[in-house]
């Protein structure tokens, strides 16, 4: 066995991959104060295919010097926008006919081991500040609530960390 050449890895083009089929997903930022993390963000939705990503509040905007550092360039290959409140970013959501789905700890949240996600849906995940998670006023006007299944004493994640777990799963789900 041998590692793959970065040649060899069959990767598009910055154009082509604007023509590569997204998934309908729209990752939303609420107040995300690391711009490592939203880096992070743009990185993971680009190896998944995300259609966009929402910046809310406080989370930090490309060009940054701090999100390009992990998102390796993946700021320019994933569509993006910001928004000053992440309630007006939802209710826009909502307007197009997106599912609006928080990714937090709540009362009858769906653990996302019986999460299901329905083919020709869109969805818009929102991922909260790294201290606070998705604040109360976002959670009360979500559809629904999807919590990871944890067992240790943390019972957190890094926001960036929730982010793959649940971008690969509905990439799982919606792709095969």
């Amino acid at each position: 066995m041998r590692k793959l050449l970065n040649e060899e890895l069959g990767r598009p083009s910055l154009e082509e991959y604007a023509n590569v089929e997204k998934l309908p997903i729209v990752i939303v930022l609420d107040n995300v104060r690391s711009a490592q993390n939203v880096g992070s963000f743009f990185r993971t939705a680009d190896a998944f295919g995300i259609e966009h990503i929402a910046l809310c509040g406080i989370s930090s905007t490309p060009p940054n010097r701090e999100i390009h550092k992990t998102a390796l360039g993946a700021e320019m290959s994933v569509a993006w926008s910001y928004h000053a409140t992440t309630l007006e970013c939802i209710e826009k959501l909502r307007a197009e006919g997106y599912t609006i789905v928080a990714i937090e700890q709540t009362e009858g949240s769906t653990m996302l081991n019986n999460f299901i996600a329905e083919p020709h849906r869109r969805y818009a995940l929102v991922f909260g500040n790294e201290v606070e998670g998705v604040d109360q006023s976002v959670v009360d006007v979500v559809d629904s609530a999807i919590e990871i299944p944890q067992v240790g004493i943390k019972h957190s994640l890094n926001v960036s960390v929730s982010a793959g777990i649940l971008m690969w799963e509905m990439f799982r789900q919606m792709r095969g």
